[in-house]
């Protein structure tokens, strides 16, 4: 059933493999039938709303394990012919049209919004584009997970665009101020976490600095404003507004490890079965 909760939005944050918890937390909405009329995807997030939306069950965990060691998939030989560290042509159009089906029907046809981030390069700023619309290749799905040097730029009518989550990774904020009164969000965090800047952000700021100033100092605002969403969506848990689902544990972005790949999903799907009694009751079904 699709939840009848206009003032309510579901937010999936990024993190590339630990978007796996993100996978177990939906299909478990799935089972229990929950369709969330609004979702929003910020970069590898944003692949999880595509399964979820299309209503294909274990499809994200299933690509994830099933390709991860592929060379095609995610591998230093991309970066010869594409730029990039995975397979793009591989990743976002042989794998959903050919190998592993994306039900492209089901996805056009979702009553709701879905919408994915992207950071203009030229600008800096997010912007939230209707994933309904997004063509077979991807385009879109690309530009939300473009993490820069390890994937190229990517152009949307002309203009480059790289991860949303460079300007908005956990986009509360701008749901509020659209209106929305109350929110579920899956973050890839545990609780307690915060961002600090890092080695390679340093490397890559350095290197966009140049081409992109402006894409720069949204990713010199980003731990700031990681670490305020946090709080104030933590600020809105206590307040009755928002519904968060975690990861108990740290998880590794670029986990290899098949078996925890798998627990990592697992670990998804039993908290929010655990505590689906809860969500049912902050939704009011």
């Amino acid at each position: 059933m699709q939840v009848n909760v206009k003032d309510t939005s579901l937010v999936l944050e990024g993190g590339t493999f630990r978007t796996l918890f993100t996978s177990g937390v939906l299909d478990a909405f799935l089972d229990e039938e929950i369709m969330m009329p609004h979702v929003v995807g910020i970069s590898a997030g944003a692949i999880n709303a595509c399964s979820y939306v299309s209503e294909q069950k274990e499809r994200s965990l299933r690509v994830l394990v099933n390709y991860r060691h592929d060379k095609r998939y995610i591998g230093i030989r991309n970066f010869w012919r594409e730029r990039s560290l995975f397979g793009l042509n591989f990743a976002y159009n042989i794998i959903p049209n050919e190998l592993d089906k994306f039900d492209w029907d089901r996805f056009q046809q979702f009553e709701g919004t879905v919408k994915f981030g992207v950071t203009n390069a030229y600008t800096g700023a997010i912007e939230y584009m209707d994933a309904l619309d997004m063509d077979k290749e991807c385009t879109l799905l690309r530009a939300t997970c473009a993490i820069p040097v390890l994937f190229p730029e990517i152009k949307i009518n002309g203009i480059p665009y790289y991860d949303g989550g460079l300007a908005d990774p956990i986009p509360i904020q701008h749901l509020v101020d659209e209106g929305f009164g109350k929110h579920v969000l899956v973050l890839t965090r545990p609780k307690g976490y915060r961002k600090v800047i890092d080695r390679q952000s340093k490397l890559v700021m350095k290197l966009l600095r140049k081409r992109y100033p402006n894409l720069v100092k949204s990713m010199e605002q980003r731990v700031e404003h990681y670490n305020a969403s946090l709080d104030y969506c933590e600020r809105l848990e206590k307040e009755g507004r928002a519904f968060i689902f975690r990861p108990d544990a740290p998880l590794n972005s670029f986990e290899k490890d098949l078996t925890q790949m798998r627990a990592n999903y697992d670990m998804g799907y039993k908290k929010a079965a655990k505590q689906m009694d809860e969500l049912k009751a902050f939704l009011n079904i």
